[in-house]
């Protein structure tokens, strides 16, 4: 069992100066929406959307877990226009092994996204029954949520993205939700024992049988800038998906953040969840992916310390395996069976691996600073984020300063260079109160 506290010996100790930092703006092309509940209004005055809908139908509204801004409005935007034409909309989360896998889990999920019966004007029926549609070629069943299975069409809220486990025309958006989240565990596990390396050809295949057997209505896709900022809302009706998806994850793709440099010796991420990433820190921004899945990302990334998990992600701590050090903070944090539940569907099982854990954020970033190789800490070039949505600003080490300011088309420097800062637990202050400090 792991002690509240660990000691250890570490030959010169880990009490030698840390590079200054400085905290830097990183300049990112964006649009985004004067108003989400107006775009959901604009989009169900198309015709072929409110085709679809007809008075006293039942319709299952799906919700993920996915960290998406602006969810809790979107959705109420859209159960408002459906009540409006006349149809009987209610709210199931539709979000796999998250959750813990519990229809409790996955109804607290939707709360903590301030999606509930109270602000949505709707019923939620979470549940992790489901009902088997079919059977793909190779003889795969295919599942989903019983309580959407029940209803006389089916719509689903999500963002269209870009995975974290693999490249497809087609990636995490409709066609993800509609086969992995709407299947439950059962559903989720059942097509990942294929591999996500598969989910390229294998999702849309058990899309389109999904599709053959309900009433799939529409999907209600938005698309985020690099501020984390909704850009897009469109409504995608069933026959379009697969000809729609591929584009809005394009321009997805373009709109993405990223660190904007090509190496980093540290990483330093104070908050990991599934609100954050499906892989709790996208390797799209890290570089850094499981062990075995192809990736050619930048920045390359010699190690990664994180901090901590999100209140959101309710202790699931996937992705934790990608980080060379956590602290004992995340640790503790960490509910291990929503952890597990989920990165056990995934079939990725390193996710869920548990790295070296220092006592305090200070400890657990000099330890990857001072192993990495070839590199005096004073010369250590250091990234420091908030998490892996928030990129606008970030905090980097003085070594990195020179390059920073050869760059002014894609950084403002913020403030000058100064000590990070710690309290007396030796945890760090949070970056937004040093950028105003500085």
């Amino acid at each position: 069992m792991i002690p509240d506290r660990i000691e250890t010996n570490i030959a010169g100790g880990l009490d030698f100066p840390l590079p200054r930092m400085i905290t830097v703006r990183q300049k990112f092309k964006t649009a985004k929406l004067a108003s989400v509940t107006q775009a959901v209004n604009d989009q169900f005055k198309r015709g072929e959307v409110r085709a679809k809908i007809k008075p006293g139908m039942t319709v299952a509204v799906g919700c993920g877990s996915r960290g998406i801004n602006n969810i809790a409005e979107s959705a109420k935007a859209v159960v408002d226009n459906l009540k409006a034409l006349g149809a009987k909309p209610f709210i199931f989360p539709a979000m796999g092994s998250h959750g813990g896998a519990t229809a409790e889990g996955q109804r607290g999920v939707l709360e903590g996204y301030g999606i509930t019966e109270e602000s949505m004007g709707c019923p939620v029926r979470s549940d992790m029954d489901v009902v088997e549609l079919g059977k793909l070629s190779s003889g795969m069943p295919v599942y989903q949520d019983k309580h959407a299975n029940g209803a006389d069409g089916v719509v689903l809220v999500c963002r269209v993205k870009p995975h974290t486990n693999f490249r497809a025309p087609i990636e995490s958006g409709i066609v993800k939700m509609m086969t992995i989240g709407m299947g439950k565990i059962v559903g989720a596990t059942t097509l990942h024992t294929e591999g996500m390396d598969r989910f390229g050809t294998l999702l849309p295949e058990a899309a389109k049988l999904i599709m053959s057997k309900i009433n799939f209505m529409f999907g209600v896709a938005m698309v985020e800038n690099a501020h984390d900022e909704t850009a897009l809302i469109e409504a995608v009706p069933a026959e379009a998906v697969f000809t729609r998806e591929p584009e809005l994850q394009a321009m997805a793709k373009q709109l993405m953040p990223r660190i904007k440099f090509d190496e980093i010796d540290v990483l330093v991420v104070e908050q990991i969840g599934k609100n954050i990433s499906g892989s709790g820190m996208d390797p799209n921004i890290t570089g850094r992916n499981c062990r075995g899945t192809e990736w050619d990302m930048k920045p390359v990334v010699k190690k990664i310390a994180v901090l901590g998990l999100t209140p959101e992600t309710h202790g699931n701590a996937t992705g934790l395996g990608s980080a060379d050090v956590i602290t004992m903070r995340l640790y503790k944090e960490m509910d291990v069976g929503f952890t597990y539940a989920n990165v056990i569907t995934s079939t990725y099982l390193d996710g869920a691996a548990i790295p070296i854990i220092m006592n305090n954020d200070h400890d657990a970033i000099a330890l990857v600073v001072k192993t990495v190789p070839r590199v005096k800490p004073a010369d250590c070039r250091i990234v420091r984020i908030r998490n892996t949505l928030e990129l606008g600003e970030l905090q980097v080490s003085e070594p990195m300063l020179k390059e920073v300011l050869a760059r002014p088309d894609d950084f403002d420097v913020i403030g000058d260079p100064a000590e990070l800062k710690f309290d007396l637990r030796g945890d760090l202050l949070p970056m937004r109160t040093l950028a105003h400090a500085a």
